[in-house]
């Protein structure tokens, strides 16, 4: 597999891993309430995408990192204040739901790129996951 294309699934590997950190500095600050659940789910999807994405790295001889980026801090952040002024109730809603559609235009703009089969495989299905919890975010809101 070409850098170009390992830089992109690296990309990807530190989004799912910022955004799992996201979620679950979100699940401490709601104590139980509020969206909870949602945010427990959003946890486990972001970090069976981070474990799959970090064994494609690892099979290509890189360390996967599983920190995150500085947006893993900007997003503990943002769940800290939200909670401290709104709660974290549907008021979130609008805010996961942009997030995740940042991380799903990183995932057409990997899917651009020649990959294998395989892979171009599991970003698909990984891509379809998150886009269907999206949905469920939208009309929780609309609701």
């Amino acid at each position: 597999m070409d850098n170009e294309i390992l830089e992109v699934l690296k990309s990807l590997h530190t989004s799912e891993i910022d955004a799992r950190n996201g979620y679950e500095e979100a699940v401490v600050d709601a104590e139980g309430k509020g969206l909870s659940p949602l945010f427990l789910d959003m946890i486990g999807l972001h970090d069976r995408n981070a474990k799959e994405l970090g064994e494609i790295l690892t099979r290509f001889g890189l360390v996967a990192n599983d920190e995150g980026s500085f947006m893993s801090v900007v997003n503990r952040a943002i769940m800290n204040v939200r909670a401290l002024f709104d709660g974290l109730g549907d008021s979130v809603l609008g805010g996961l739901i942009d997030g995740e559609q940042r991380n799903l235009a990183k995932y057409d703009e990997a899917l651009k790129a020649v990959l294998p089969e395989e892979t171009a495989e599991l970003l698909k299905a990984q891509r379809d996951k998150i886009a269907q919890k999206v949905l469920v975010m939208q009309m929780q809101r609309a609701a």
